[in-house]
């Protein structure tokens, strides 16, 4: 009866353990107060940002075309990655409230994960979209219509949520008998997984290969479509003709840059860099969850005209009243 009592307690602990505890930054702990400062401007930032750049989508029928629809996307994929990483954040810093349960856990992971993917499929997606209109602009309104947008969305967002749910499972399945203490400000698969007491070769493997492979597939897509996009932009007869083309690439092209270089950076030093310190990964890692958000609305806000204009336009409209 002990033993079979103690068996019954162990498969609820490992059912559902109990409360993870988020250590912050290790070795900066002293400093959490002062870093929490620039987290909370740049996440103010990346909302405000974001919120006008849905406001003027919404509002504005001139901005009702594709291009914008998945900017508008982009944006509120950009929200979900910053909301759901970076409160929980900064109560830690400034509150000292380290603890999450189990469920709140793979919540948090399962929206981070799945928001980062998704990203890189609104990238692969906005760029069929330039591809679209410089290489086939007289056709562009019959291939990229209502339907087929809404096509793109749900295939997208579908593969996304496909790709990160199992992550979640490999995890429930997991016994948590050591600690429950995770040296980050949030909870991601791998940092959990390390603290269960079980092999974890599954989790490392599909954590790993699936959403790189999905990632570099989205990558060699994109360069796919620049290729293309390049060789019929050089085709155009005229100097204005061209400027005029690649101009409306500018600011999708910064973007991808901001999203995939550090992410590939990120992957690299921790598959490679034994040297780098674990507080270096920590910082890099809250940084990217904040900043690619909150650049992404003033790029497209600077490198965009209609979208600058109805900026201004706003804010002098607001200023008048």
């Amino acid at each position: 009866v002990p033993s079979w009592s103690a068996m019954v307690l162990f498969n609820l602990s490992s059912d559902n353990p109990g409360p993870f505890i988020l250590v912050g930054i290790p070795g900066l702990e002293h400093a959490h107060v002062w870093i929490g400062i620039p987290f909370c401007i740049i996440y103010i930032v990346a909302i405000v940002g974001n919120c006008i750049l849905l406001y003027i989508i919404l509002v504005e029928r001139s901005l009702h075309e594709p291009m914008f629809f998945f900017l508008s996307m982009l944006a509120m994929t950009d929200l979900t990655l910053s909301t759901a990483g970076v409160p929980k954040t900064l109560s830690i810093f400034w509150l000292g409230a380290r603890e999450i349960t189990f469920p709140g856990c793979l919540t948090q992971m399962f929206f981070l994960h799945y928001s980062f993917v998704l990203d890189s499929a609104i990238l692969m997606a906005m760029a069929f979209d330039r591809f679209v209109a410089i290489c086939s602009p007289l056709r562009y309104n019959t291939i990229l219509t209502p339907k087929t947008i809404i096509k793109i969305v749900v295939g997208i967002s579908f593969r996304s949520f496909c790709i990160i749910l199992p992550v979640v499972f490999l995890l429930i399945r997991l016994p948590f008998c050591r600690t429950h203490v995770i040296p980050h400000t949030y909870c991601e698969h791998i940092g959990v997984a390390r603290l269960a007491c079980a092999d974890i070769s599954i989790n490392i493997w599909y954590g790993f290969c699936v959403p790189i492979m999905t990632v570099i597939s989205d990558v060699i897509l994109i360069a796919v479509s620049y290729t293309l996009i390049l060789c019929a932009v050089f085709r155009l007869p005229s100097q204005e003709a061209r400027q005029k083309a690649l101009g409306t690439c500018g600011s999708h092209v910064c973007v991808i840059l901001m999203f995939y270089t550090p992410a590939f950076f990120s992957i690299l030093a921790h598959r490679f860099g034994h040297n780098v310190s674990h507080t270096f990964h920590i910082m890099f890692a809250n940084l990217y969850i904040v900043i690619p958000p909150a650049l992404n609305p003033i790029v497209y806000g600077v490198k965009t005209k209609q979208i600058g204009e109805k900026v201004i336009i706003l804010f002098s409209i607001k200023g008048t009243l």
